[in-house]
């Protein structure tokens, strides 16, 4: 058994990994990075969000989704897409980010362990792979940021083909025509209106009366508005009971009250779970809740003194942007306490089909927080950019304290939103006002000029 000693080793290479070794490297450690030869790049690039996000510009390109309000709703770029045409594009990415994330971690000496890690202790891992023999390793410090998995029921068969996961669609040998999504959450509603704009029925079932609690309301209301126009249909406040699949439909999905909801393929997005249980964290002394997540302070840290966790195994929001920063931020707190920075306001992008993206609260939050607001709107349609691009139902808002005029939140659907939206996050950060907007000077025609037509709206509410 062979044993080398680091400073850090990182389980899991996810961003949170990627980002965690190489901050650590940056300040003279020697660091460890360990995960599966196959999965290098984490469920990040393999199933989530590269290959997700990719199949979505893909999907945009090949029906001509964009250029339809010029062109007319039956305007196709390709008039019979396979999923072939799809896949090209996502395997093509997914290969020049491995090769980009092997030489980042390379260039900057983080060595990589293939293989899956487990705590002996606090300061000794065991990795143990199928291309060799189990080594052991020491670590002064060790950062988990070993991802997550799709969650499943025991009363689903996920097959694959028929009904699947979330990360089993870069298989599928074709597209659906009728396609069923249980779940509401994010990845269920991204992939949905991704179908969608493909002209394939989709129905979405999601036991809660709402989706996306957390964002603003009238943006999701707008988001459902475009969904269902784009041939989606929801079913909320509907619990799945059992899923069939016999007779004459490829699957069935038998509702609580009685619904059957026909399909073709069924995608089971019902939340992720973390892979800490092949871990053995029982060896350290930490304990993880019923999905797996690990509880950490304000600087990524368990309850564990060496040992710290960061991205998708600490919970919301589960995105790779902030997993980036929080193992850059989880390394930075090991080794200089000094330079140890709290993660501040955090955009939060969903890349439906149209986008969406905040930062900062909305309008519930500050309602039940007591906090006066006012707000101020632009939409798309009075923006010369949004009429270019074919965008004319695309929204953003700016919600700012009425008496000092300090920018509270911003909320946008449309084209570029997730773009766009770090404008406001900066303005935010710096404790700006929305006079920052109707004083600045934007390029025209962008997107960007959206937030002085908001600050505008909003100023002459007042």
């Amino acid at each position: 058994m062979h044993s080398k000693k680091y400073d850090l080793i990182v389980i899991g290479s996810g961003p949170a990994g990627q980002k965690g070794a190489i901050a650590a490297a940056k300040l003279g450690k020697s660091v460890a990075i360990v995960d599966r030869r196959h999965l290098l790049g984490g469920v990040s690039l393999h199933s989530g969000t590269i290959p997700s996000k990719t199949l979505r510009e893909a999907i945009l390109y090949l029906t001509g989704f964009r250029q339809r309000s010029f062109y007319g709703r039956d305007y196709r770029l390709k008039e019979k897409i396979t999923i072939g045409d799809l896949n090209a594009r996502v395997h093509a990415v997914i290969e020049r980010e491995m090769s980009v994330i092997v030489s980042q971690l390379q260039r900057n000496g983080v060595e990589i362990l293939h293989g899956a890690a487990k705590f002996v202790d606090a300061h000794t891992l065991r990795v143990e792979s199928d291309e060799a023999d189990p080594m052991e390793y020491h670590a002064e410090h060790v950062l988990i940021a070993c991802g997550t998995r799709p969650a499943r029921s025991a009363q689903v068969e996920c097959d694959g083909r028929i009904v699947l996961v979330a990360d089993q669609l870069g298989g599928i040998e074709a597209l659906p025509k009728e396609l069923i999504v249980v779940g509401g959450g994010v990845i269920g509603l991204e992939y949905a209106s991704m179908f969608a704009a493909l002209g394939i029925p989709v129905t979405i079932i999601d036991q809660r009366p709402t989706i996306l609690d957390f964002a603003d309301e009238e943006i999701v209301d707008s988001l459902i508005v475009h969904m269902r126009a784009s041939g989606a249909t929801f079913r909320l406040g509907e619990k799945v009971t059992e899923i069939v699949r016999d007779g004459t439909d490829p699957v069935v999905a038998h509702t609580e009250s009685g619904k059957k909801i026909h399909g073709d393929m069924l995608l089971y997005t019902v939340g992720r779970q973390v892979n800490t249980d092949s871990l053995a964290l029982e060896n350290v002394g930490i304990k993880a809740d019923e999905r797996g997540r690990i509880a950490v302070n304000k600087g990524f840290q368990t309850s564990v003194e060496n040992i710290y966790a960061a991205g998708d195994v600490i919970g919301f929001p589960s995105l790779a942007s902030a997993a980036m920063e929080q193992g850059r931020i989880a390394a930075t707190c090991m080794f200089d306490e000094d330079r140890c920075l709290l993660l501040g306001n955090m955009p939060y992008g969903i890349y439906t089909i149209p986008e969406i993206s905040m930062v900062g609260k909305n309008e519930k939050d500050l309602t039940e927080a007591k906090i006066p607001y006012e707000s101020g709107i632009a939409r798309f349609a009075e923006i010369a950019k949004g009429q270019m691009v074919g965008d004319s139902s695309g929204v953003l808002k700016l919600l700012f304290d009425p008496k000092t005029l300090k920018v509270l939140g911003v909320h946008v659907i449309g084209e570029s939103a997730t773009e766009i939206i770090h404008i406001g996050q900066a303005v935010i950060a710096l404790g700006g006002t929305i006079e920052y907007f109707r004083d600045s000077v934007f390029n025209y025609p962008t997107f960007a000029e959206a937030y002085k037509v908001a600050a505008l709206n909003g100023l002459n509410r007042l």
